[in-house]
Parts: C-alpha cells; structure tokens; sequence
C-alpha cells in the first residue's frame, strides 16, 4: 500500500512539474508583435470576422453544445453532423469584396473552432472539412480571394480541441478541471504544433492570427510554432486586448482591437436574432477608432457558404458611408478626448487634421443647415472646414441653397455651419453620420483626467467612486457619474440610455464618491466616472455592479 501511495504521488508531482514547466516556458513569450505590425492594426482600423464550422447546419452556437452535452450528443456531433456540411456556394471572392467594398482592411476566419473541427485539408486528424460532401479546402479558397483584393490574410484558431479531448476520453470542457493526464497533455501539445505548422507553410505569409482559450500552456505552443515560422506574424488575441462584444470606455495608446457580432451569436443563427442596424454599427466602428482601436466584425455563413440577406445588406449600407467618408476611418488616431457630445473625433496619423463625426441626427434634411461647436480645437490661418464627399457647391434640385461650409473661431471654440448636400438614396434621406474636415488645426485646451473607481454596497444602496487623475487646464471641475441597466452580452452595444448623478465640485485631484438609491435589487448596472471641464465632458472606463 506505501509503495502504490508513493507511486501515487510520484506521479501526481511529475505531472504538476511538468504542467507548470510548459506554463512557466510558453508564458514567457508574452507579445512578440513587431512594432510595424501592431501599426499596420492601428492603421487598418476594420476587419471582418467569419465564424463558420459544420455546426452552422443547426444554427446553434459554434462549437459550445459540446460542453455539458450527453456522450449520445457527442457521438452524433462529431460522427455524423459533418458528413452532411456541404458550403457549396461558398465563394471566397465575393465576400472579399463585399468586405473591400465595407471598409474593411483584413478578414479572420475560423480555421478551427473549439470543437476541434478544421476547415483545411490537415494531416492531423479526420474531423476536418476533406470528409464531408463538400471535400475541398475551404481555406485555400479563402486565402486566394483575400490576397486578389489586397486584403489582409487573418487565421482564428482554437487552441482548445473539444474533439481531441472526446477522442481521448476526457471531459470536454472549456477552462478548469482536472488535470489532464502527462501523455494527453503532450499530444495535445503536439496535435496544436502541427496544426499551426501546417497553417504557417501550406498558405504563404499569414498577417493575422487570433488564438482563442487554451489551459495548461497550450495557447502559448501555439504562439510559439506560428512566431517561429513566420516571425512578422500579428497576433491579435493572445498578445493584445480584444474586448468580446464591448467598447472600452477610454482611449488608449496601446493598440487593441475589439470583437463584435452583427447580432446575438457568433455563428449563423437562422431564428430570433436581434440584429443591430447598420447605424448603430458605423457609429460602433466611430466610437472605436475615436478610442485607438480596430473593430473586427463578425459575420456568420449559411451553411451552403452564403450571406444571410440580413447581414449582406447591413455591410452594403456600410460600404456606402465608408465610400464616403473612407479617409476619417484609416490612418487615424485619437485626438485629445475622444469627443465632444454627438460628435466623435480622431485626427488624422501624420497630419494636423481633425475628423468630426456628427452622430445622433438620423432626421437632418437633405439641404438644410445646421451648426455645431467643437471646443477642444482651435483654428489657424490656414485652417479649412469641409464635408466629406460634398463639393460645398451645390444641393441637386436646389439652386437656392448655399452650400458652403463655413466656420468662425470664437472664444468658446471652432463654430462650424454645414449643409447635409449630398444625394445618398432616392428618398432623399440619409441616416448615418456626415464627417466633416478640419484642416490645419491644433488643441484648443489640457484635457482632464478621470477613472472610474470601484462600488459597494452598503444600507440599501450602492456607492459608486471615481477619481480626479488631474483637472486639465481647469481651476476647478465638477465630477460625477454615468450609469444604466447592463441589458447583455451582445444587447447592450445598441442601447445608449445613460442618465447621470449628481455631480461635485473639485478643485484638485482626488477620489470621490456618489451614493445612488433606488436602484432595482438584483439588477446590474454599469456605470462609468464623469469629469465636467468648463469646456468639456469626458468619461472614465465601464464597470459594474449588482444591487
């Protein structure tokens, strides 16, 4: 009974110290990315996400219905769902160019999934897309469309194998758990080697790589087989920020990129998704390159390979604003606060150019003048004020209207008159965001600082605190806070009901806090730190709380 105890325990502690060898190993890589890479991202600002596996035939969620699913469940997924994938109609080149046409700069695919599934012809394993009755190389299709039309080539990868742990008796599972056993840890090691191995050399040079989950050090294998072949390689997830359905709340100078579905799931969902508008979705991609960032939106194939009518005719809408208004989207960074009201901005790379976003009036007629105040910059001699896309010449069937652009420079800032000029639908209407121009313009003012603190709980309501990091080029600021009902996981980027708290008066910098009541017991909110400069307003980052 010693001997097995010990035997017991020998292994136990061979197996922790191994585990923790490839940990320690793998975790020192951390980002590689070149720095030219990660300002190639920067640069790019938009891409296109595909998620597209075997299970899009049931339109359920990519790869999850694994976990927690009875051994009959699994035996069927993985037996016999693939034999009837066939993406027939799939064509690479169209969805190509449906992405050139939106804006978008790169394009990242599911190359596996979760589920272990691959879309490529792949030496590893036969759950893959060659034994199906589709039976050809999806991935080769793809990586020739994307380089036809100068897109960047992206791969998505799971280090994450739920059919390699269904095949080798272990619990199928996302993060946690037992322990896998030495030798399934290194074949599974083994297996994501040579599957990155074979996605680094059968495809040419790959811009793009998006690793998602893997415990153990498995991720970090990953990184290292796809580094070591193709050093010039970005990886997006697994060395950078990549916020899942959410925009930070702050700027930030360090690039980062952030993953959005059109609807509510990843994958082609056939029944009650709830879609956001193309809109909402151009005012998305704003706000994002207004913070510093890359907005990777995702689509999901049918499973004969085409578009959802739904979400072709959100990216044809898309391509129309950014026809227009391509030039404020790339190249971009972001300016001295990220905006004034309504109006998002970002300047331009190398350029003393300010872009202005005017969201919020989906109703503004077609010839009809409206004025605006931007407070954070200041004109010089040679500034110049334009509309993005108009001529400031004419409105077509309106020889009347003047429709120049015009601006003053007034002690509260940069006053701006425009007309909406241009004939977008035959209705006359246009309801997304018109751009305008500033040339040759510089910061008007410091900006303040604030951060959104921590809350509690306490005697029937929640206390929320911030803190002044500095008040600018103001004598004194008043502070507060934003705060509204958490609606969802992917719900929440199409509401933007926030009401404030009483505000406070600072002088210096310092924490602070605002008691709020009332709330609904059990409900979560999330809330974000307000600073008022005499000038501005400007947020910190978004948290939450529970009452």
């Amino acid at each position: 009974m010693k001997l097995i105890i010990s035997l017991l325990a020998f292994l136990l502690v061979s197996h922790l110290a191994f585990t923790q060898y490839y940990e320690r190993t793998y975790r020192s890589l951390g980002n590689q990315n070149k720095p030219e890479r990660e300002e190639w991202l920067q640069d790019a600002g938009f891409g296109m996400f595909i998620h597209f596996s075997f299970d899009s035939q049931l339109g359920i969620v990519i790869s999850h219905s694994m976990v927690g699913a009875s051994k009959d469940y699994q035996d069927r997924f993985v037996n016999e769902l693939p034999k009837t994938f066939n993406p027939y109609l799939f064509n690479a080149r169209e969805i190509a160019k449906l992405a050139k046409l939106a804006g978008m700069k790169y394009v990242v695919l599911t190359t596996k999934h979760h589920s272990g599934f691959c879309l490529w012809d792949t030496q590893t394993t036969d759950f893959n897309i060659m034994n199906t009755e589709y039976g050809k190389d999806l991935l080769k299709e793809y990586v020739e469309a994307l380089r036809a039309y100068n897109l960047g080539v992206g791969f998505y990868f799971s280090p994450e194998d739920f059919h390699f742990l269904y095949q080798n008796d272990q619990i199928v599972r996302r993060r946690g758990g037992e322990p896998l056993p030495e030798k399934v840890l290194e074949d599974y090691f083994e297996l994501t080697r040579r599957q990155c191995r074979e996605l680094m050399t059968n495809y040419g040079t790959i811009d793009v790589m998006f690793f998602d989950g893997g415990d153990g050090g498995v991720q970090e294998v990953a990184k290292e087989a796809c580094w070591e072949i193709q050093p010039n390689l970005l990886v997006t997830r697994g060395a950078m920020e990549t916020p899942e359905q959410k925009i930070p709340g702050v700027a930030s100078e360090k690039v980062w990129e952030a993953c959005i579905t059109m609807g509510t799931q990843w994958q082609y969902k056939p029944t009650n998704d709830d879609y956001k508008s193309a809109s909402r979705m151009i005012e998305i991609l704003i706000e994002t390159r207004a913070k510093g960032g890359s907005l990777l939106l995702n689509i999901g194939p049918k499973p004969d390979g085409t578009l959802p009518d739904e979400q072709e005719a959100r990216l044809r809408e898309m391509a129309a604003w950014h026809f227009i208004n391509q030039e404020a989207i790339h190249n971009v960074r972001p300016w001295i606060i990220t905006g004034e009201g309504n109006l998002w901005l970002v300047k331009a790379k190398d350029e003393p150019t300010v872009y202005a976003f005017i969201t919020g009036m989906p109703d503004w007629p077609r010839g009809e003048r409206r004025e605006f105040v931007l407070r954070s910059l200041k004109s010089t001699p040679n500034t110049k004020v334009t509309v993005l896309g108009q001529s400031d010449e004419l409105v077509e069937y309106n020889p009347e209207v003047d429709a120049t652009t015009r601006f003053t420079q007034n002690e509260d800032g940069i006053h701006i008159s425009c007309v909406r000029a241009q004939r977008i639908y035959n209705n006359h209407k246009w309801h997304n965001p018109i751009v305008l121009k500033l040339t040759n313009v510089a910061p008007a003012l410091e900006p303040p600082l604030i951060a959104t603190a921590g809350s509690k709980t306490m005697d029937g309501h929640i206390l929320l605190e911030g803190e002044l990091i500095n008040a600018g080029d103001a004598n004194s600021v008043d502070v507060g806070f934003m705060y509204r009902k958490y609606v969802g996981f992917a719900e929440n980027l199409k509401y933007t009901n926030w009401q404030y708290t009483e505000f406070i008066p600072l002088q210096k910098a310092g924490t602070y806090s605002v008691a709020l009541d009332n709330l609904e017991k059990g409900i979560t909110y999330e809330y974000k730190a307000v600073v008022r400069h005499p000038k501005i307003e400007m947020t910190g980052d978004v948290k939450r709380v529970t009452r």
